[in-house]
């Protein structure tokens, strides 16, 4: 839940206390703090800064999402509950800025992750149908929205999948 500068700025004042503790002769204090540290560290590559960038993409402040989203070097360390969440994010970031094959690149990812909730997964499958018609691939289209029909939705997200499936059913 920090950006990398955040963590830096911990991390060297824990190490400040660390020295200090370790100087003074206060081990057990100083194996705390060293934990610390660690999960710090142990933090930064599974967890990053998916939570924040979430909440900026909340907010709708796109640009910040993708800065916190940027910080993530390697995505593939990220533990599977973070990592879906990420994909979902760059994949809605990718499609606003109009490029779809990143987005649908990014939504297959999220598709083949754990989701906590039903109606999660269904976006990301909503999202795929969607790409699926911008490509003029009613098949694959029609494959996402049974997948998605599967799915425990929200009353939403079921009159999106009617209106995709009414489509698909016009060009096939």
């Amino acid at each position: 839940m920090m950006t990398i500068k955040a963590r830096i700025a911990v991390i060297f004042i824990a190490a400040l206390f660390l020295g200090y503790g370790i100087y003074h002769g206060h081990y057990q204090t100083a194996v705390l703090i060293a934990g610390g540290i660690g999960y710090l560290i142990w933090s930064h590559f599974r967890e990053g800064s998916v939570f924040l960038a979430t909440q900026a993409f909340h907010r709708q402040d796109y640009e910040k999402a993708k800065k916190l989203l940027a910080e993530i070097k390697n995505p593939d360390a990220l533990r599977k509950g973070r990592r879906n969440f990420y994909e979902f994010m760059m994949g809605n970031i990718a499609l606003k800025e109009e490029r779809v094959d990143e987005a649908e690149y990014h939504f297959q990812l999220a598709s083949r992750l754990p989701w906590k909730k039903d109606n999660e997964k269904g976006m990301v499958m909503i999202n795929l149908a969607n790409i699926a018609l911008r490509k003029f691939d009613y098949e694959r289209a029609r494959a996402y929205t049974d997948v998605a029909n599967k799915l425990h939705l929200t009353a939403r997200q079921n009159s999106i999948i009617t209106k995709i499936q009414n489509e698909i059913s016009k060009h096939l």
